[in-house]
């Protein structure tokens, strides 16, 4: 009877052995450091703020990882198309040595400037330095095309009415060296070699370095690029 059960005890061993070292293996794979991921958040939103005038607050949640395998190379991705918000969901994507991808919530703060109008400016006239006034906050609640900088304002036309007290934004404004849409403008066609000039109609509007058609004198519509608010280039 000792003997049967000596033999089947041998006749385990390799087995067991076995199920033993892949249990050692299991437990040798590192496992994904939650804080890792978090700094990685943190590093990338600081990032994508610094385009921002202003003092940046991050706050990351926890990371809820379930278990993954501790990765060499963490990526973190805004959502595509989304512009930086008060609150948002981070996608982290791991790339080696083997891929998954988890998601974590953050809040950004970003304390600056912004500008209003200190009187009520109506359309077409141009901004002056005490037409602005600064005010404080967190310029991540404001909407779209706040002026965040003086220099982004003076000196521009106002395209819409401005109430006083309302911020100023790019949108409302339009360079000084633009052109109208319907305005008379010089045509300068350049070629090897010749320039040859004319006259002819915006068909667009258009900032400087912006490409528009107009319609020349001869009733041809050509596309040229605005060079200042009478002039367009056109390419031979």
């Amino acid at each position: 009877m000792q003997k049967l059960w000596l033999v089947l005890a041998l006749s385990l061993m390799p087995a067991l052995s076995s199920t033993h070292a892949a249990q050692s293996a299991v437990r040798s794979v590192p496992i994904q450091d939650p804080a890792i991921v978090a700094a990685e958040v943190e590093d990338f939103l600081r990032s994508q703020a610094s385009t921002y005038p202003g003092s940046v607050e991050v706050t990351v949640e926890a990371p809820r990882i379930q278990r993954q395998q501790a990765c060499d190379q963490l990526q973190a991705h805004l959502p595509t198309g989304q512009r930086l918000r008060s609150r948002m969901t981070i996608s982290v994507r791991c790339v080696s040595p083997v891929v998954w991808t988890t998601y974590v919530q953050a809040t950004l703060s970003i304390q600056g400037y912004y500008y209003v109008a200190n009187r009520n400016i109506e359309s077409g006239d141009v901004i002056s330095l005490d037409d602005l006034g600064a005010r404080e906050g967190d310029i991540l609640r404001l909407a779209n095309n706040i002026v965040f900088d003086p220099s982004q304002a003076v000196g521009y036309i106002a395209s819409q009415r401005i109430a006083a007290g309302g911020p100023i934004k790019s949108s409302a404004l339009r360079n000084p060296d633009s052109i109208q849409r319907g305005q008379m403008v010089r045509t300068e066609a350049r070629g090897r070699g010749f320039v040859a000039t004319g006259e002819g109609q915006a068909l667009q509007s258009g900032a400087p370095g912006t490409q528009i058609q107009v319609r020349a004198s001869s009733g041809q519509i050509v596309s040229g690029m605005v060079v200042n608010a009478n002039t367009v280039r056109i390419l031979m």
